[in-house]
């Protein structure tokens, strides 16, 4: 088996200086554009929000059912605002509901008289700790119009407050996508096509010289379950029913995160393994502050890795 850089511990510590120092460089030139991209249309969703709850003097289970994630906006307009386990707790609601608000989707096993009640309960909660310095219209006694100017202005700060606590998913999944970009823009200078593989086709049935983007792969028998997988690759010179390479793209701006999360690559090595044996090829794509002790660890679960600064060892296993 062609190992890329698990079994070359010599070079790490070079490599990881050179991954810090490509990722800042992105950082300092992209992020900023990134997180003004993810601004605009936060300040453009609590507009919405204004708009659909009628300057937040109508917030009711009604205008959460016609926009879940609604209740993402509602928590920044509270003083303070209200993390997801902070607004569940006050409230007396199933951290689960709050957490299908957050992703669109209203949980589909309440029943609609149980569903109101919680909802209710929300919006009772969000209704007795809205920020009103920040909507002044909403103060006791008052009965003043709103102006477009009001709204721009609350609007705008509950998006920088939003913006404030989704800073880091912002950069991590503007990351991902430019990584995937990379390794398909990669893929096809050396001659390979983008394929779709549905999940009811064995994965080994990939035609050689593809890849596929963000798959599911089912693994186990007894207890199946879904395995996602960023790229999959079938070498061009792949045998007939020859395993794919799988691709998980990692990238990190500081060196504890990697350290709190690296048993999840084992986990899932061990999950694949189980499922196809020992010769599965899962490599990760990094970039960032992925330490010595990170790559120690993946290392010792013979998972190898190729460093984004150098993507051209990706060629040593596809070509």
């Amino acid at each position: 088996m062609i190992y890329l850089n698990l079994d070359k511990p010599q070079q790490w510590k070079q490599d990881i200086e050179q991954s810090v120092d490509y990722f800042n460089r992105w950082f300092i030139t992209f992020a900023p554009e990134a997180f003004r991209a993810a601004r605009e249309g936060t300040i453009e969703r609590a507009q919405q929000t204004l708009q659909i709850c009628a300057d937040l003097r109508a917030i009711t289970p009604e205008a959460l059912k016609q926009k879940p994630d609604t209740l993402t906006v509602l928590r920044m307009c509270t003083a303070p605002p209200l993390a997801i386990d902070r607004l569940a707790g006050l409230a007396g609601v199933n951290r689960r509901l709050v957490q299908e608000m957050e992703h669109h989707r209203l949980p589909a096993q309440l029943r609609e008289h149980e569903l109101n009640k919680q909802l209710q309960k929300l919006c009772d909660t969000i209704s007795q700790l809205l920020d009103i310095d920040l909507f002044p219209w909403l103060k006791e006694g008052q009965d003043v119009e709103v102006t477009p100017d009001d709204r721009t202005r609350a609007a705008t700060i509950i998006a920088d407050r939003l913006c404030n606590t989704l800073a880091n998913p912002i950069i991590r999944n503007e990351q991902e996508r430019r990584q995937l970009r990379l390794i398909a823009t990669f893929l096809e200078q050396h001659g390979y096509t983008k394929q779709s593989v549905a999940s009811t086709v064995p994965i080994s049935t990939m035609r050689a010289g593809t890849y596929a983007i963000r798959l599911n792969i089912t693994a186990g028998k007894e207890r199946p379950i879904n395995i996602p997988i960023d790229v999959v690759i079938q070498p061009k010179n792949a045998l007939p029913q020859q395993l794919p390479i799988f691709i998980e793209a990692k990238s990190a701006g500081d060196f504890v995160n990697p350290n709190k999360r690296r048993k999840e690559e084992a986990n899932k090595m061990q999950h694949l393994r189980a499922a196809f044996g020992d010769n599965i090829r899962y490599i990760l794509f990094l970039c960032g502050y992925f330490g010595s002790d990170y790559l120690g660890y993946e290392a010792a679960e013979g998972i190898d890795w190729v460093w984004e600064h150098r993507i051209e060892d990706l060629a040593r296993l596809i070509d």
